[in-house]
């Protein structure tokens, strides 16, 4: 009896257990399942390449971690691999066809069957070399490990030109390239490797390093340009958008560093898009350090491009590259105004600026603010039309800048001065005081004139250095506030300029209704109106009309207001001219060797 109770009740064990099972099958529920954990039989088991402290979970804050095969020696690579652990996984990574470059292999996941013991467990990689760079990592570190890349393809490729130079291709690094040794007897060795061309002086590229001239290399990297690309350019100087429009190449002698030319190499790139109108090309190189790199012009030169290819000139060997960006278009109308105008005014400027100086019968403390006007005026015109699309090199383009910004302010300073003195002299007028005008010559005006500009631009420099210059033209960048330090300055002087002239005209009016109606209006009312309305634009306050040349401003209000600005401004020196010198009795009157005229009242009160 006993022993039939035993077998009934290991019978009834079997059958729940059985009932067990089927109610798991029959789709119990799991438990909430960890990350990299599958639900099996009602229960969380680990996936494929995880593991936790046991095979089937039995408390819910257990965790699935990753096996790494390479450490505990379970992977199957061959000697030639780098075993490289993936979470859940392991990739055998190698270079098959290409020993020389197997290195690379050991940076990036190359993943190939041939690298492993058995073709049938090779798992699938997560990219290829380029794409590994571009989302493993941030800029910086994107940056580091290109510079790396760059300086070992270079040297592999070199030392690989006295084997077998000539024409290859290399699919895993996706480059082709051309190694040809030097020939000591010419010059001139040209190498083409994906449409892009490099012309360089073999022998005198090896002077300076420690290598005897013995071969050279030209490689296109075929993907790198999207991964180093405009977001790299570390020149921008007031362009918003700059996009790389060829691809990366790189010239080597087998020297790691960057190797200056006595002669320079010259490049061209076949452009990847089509080019066309409103474009400006950047001959850049690869400029790396230790914490990255970036995309520069130093050193590099653009020739000339048309819509496929673009020719560069550098000063040494790098990795070089073409950027385009996208400029404003020019009205051409408008440009032509601006040069002969300004040429106009040179001409009108140096004429009154002998005037001033020859003419020992105006010189007076008038006369000097005329003349340091005109000096400053025509310095900065004439570096306007000789410097301000000079934007090569940086340095002097920075340096046009920084002159232009000076003279400018300078000019706005004696400006300034004129209205003050103006003013003083009008003034005086009423409280019958005739000594000031002396006084001041001797306290304000030379300091003042050209101490104030200097130390505005001096600390202007020394804050933001990078604020000098622009792709486009050798002016203030307007980024950052930059432009504020020329547009403050002129500003409180167009409006101080503004209240003296308005002050200026008050105290006339009440002056000249006392004086004669008869000479007034026959003789006179003429030429106080020109005078009046010419000292307006003397005194700078038509530049005021800058400020309607903002974005906010639409066309063709926009295009009006730019044509206004324009022509006032850059006739200032014939204003001058005509003013101070052509209308004025005490100059022209010898001249003409006729009796003196009847001086104008404005003629008596005004400067000049």
């Amino acid at each position: 009896m006993g022993s039939r109770c035993l077998l009934l009740l290991s019978g009834l064990s079997v059958l729940l257990a059985l009932s067990g099972l089927e109610a798991k099958e029959a789709g119990v529920s799991c438990p909430p399942c960890p990350e990299n954990a599958n639900c099996l039989n009602g229960t969380c088991v680990c996936k494929d390449g995880f593991e936790s402290v046991s095979l089937w979970y039995s408390r819910s804050a257990q965790k699935c971690e990753d096996i790494d095969e390479c450490a505990r020696g379970l992977a199957k690579c061959k000697k030639k691999a780098y075993c490289r652990n993936g979470i859940g996984n392991y990739y055998c990574s190698c270079v098959p066809h290409y020993p020389l470059f197997n290195w690379v292999a050991g940076i990036f996941t190359i993943n190939h069957a041939e690298c492993y013991e058995d073709a049938s467990d090779k798992t699938q990689a997560p990219g290829d070399i380029w794409e590994m760079l571009r989302n493993n990592g941030s800029k910086n570190y994107i940056a580091k490990q290109a510079t790396q890349l760059l300086q070992h393809v270079e040297l592999t490729i070199w030392n690989e030109s006295f084997v077998s130079p000539g024409k290859y291709e290399n699919s895993d690094l996706n480059i082709v390239y051309e190694t040809k040794k030097c020939n000591e007897t010419s010059e001139k060795t040209v190498l083409e490797a994906g449409n892009n061309t490099m012309d360089i002086d073999c022998p005198n590229a090896f002077k300076g390093t420690t290598r005897d001239a013995s071969a050279v290399a030209l490689i296109t990297y075929r993907s790198l340009g999207d991964i180093l690309n405009g977001s790299f350019f570390s020149d921008r100087r007031g362009i918003k958008e700059v996009n790389l429009n060829s691809q990366v190449i790189s010239g080597s002698i087998g020297v790691k560093e960057k190797v200056d030319l006595s002669k320079p190499v010259f490049l061209t790139f076949q452009h990847t898009q089509p080019g066309g109108g409103r474009r400006k090309y950047f001959c850049v190189y690869w400029k790396g350090s230790k914490d990255g790199g970036s995309w520069s012009t130093e050193g590099c030169a653009h020739l000339g491009s048309n819509d496929s290819h673009t020719q560069c000139k550098c000063s040494h060997l790098s990795s070089f590259a073409v950027l385009v960006a996208l400029v404003p278009k020019e009205d051409p109308v408008l440009t032509m105004i601006t040069y002969v105008g300004l040429s106009l005014s040179l001409l009108c400027l140096l004429l009154a600026a002998l005037t001033f100086l020859l003419c020992r019968s105006i010189q007076n403390t008038s006369t000097t603010l005329h003349l340091q006007l005109s000096i400053c005026l025509f310095l900065a015109h004439l570096l306007f039309l000789v410097g301000i699309d000079q934007t090569e090199p940086e340095v002097l383009c920075k340096v046009v800048a920084g002159g232009l910004h000076y003279l400018y302010l300078a000019a706005f300073t004696w400006m300034f001065l004129e209205g003050l003195h103006l003013f003083l002299t009008v003034r005086n007028l009423r409280v019958a005081n005739y000594t000031s005008a002396g006084r001041f010559k001797k306290r304000f005006m030379y300091p003042v004139g050209y101490g104030v500009p200097a130390v505005i631009v001096a600390v202007s420099a020394a804050i933001n250095p990078q604020g000098y210059g622009t792709t486009k033209h050798c002016w203030i960048n307007i980024e950052k506030g930059f432009i504020l330090s020329f547009l403050g300055p002129i500003s409180a002087v167009i409006l101080i300029n503004l209240i003296f002239y308005s002050i200026t005209l008050w105290i006339l009016r009440d002056r000249l209704s006392s004086l004669n109606k008869d000479v007034s209006k026959i003789q006179n009312t003429r030429m106080l109106m020109f005078k009046a309305i010419a000292q307006l634009f003397l005194l700078g306050c038509s530049w005021c009309l800058g400020f309607f040349l903002a974005e906010l401003i639409k066309e063709p209000i926009r295009s009006i207001v730019a044509y206004a600005f324009t022509i006032t401004n850059v006739l200032q020196g014939v204003y001058i001219f005509l003013v101070h010198c052509v209308l004025n009795q005490q100059v022209i009157g010898p001249i003409l060797s006729s009796p003196k005229l009847p001086t104008g009242v404005l003629t008596r009160h005004l400067p000049g």
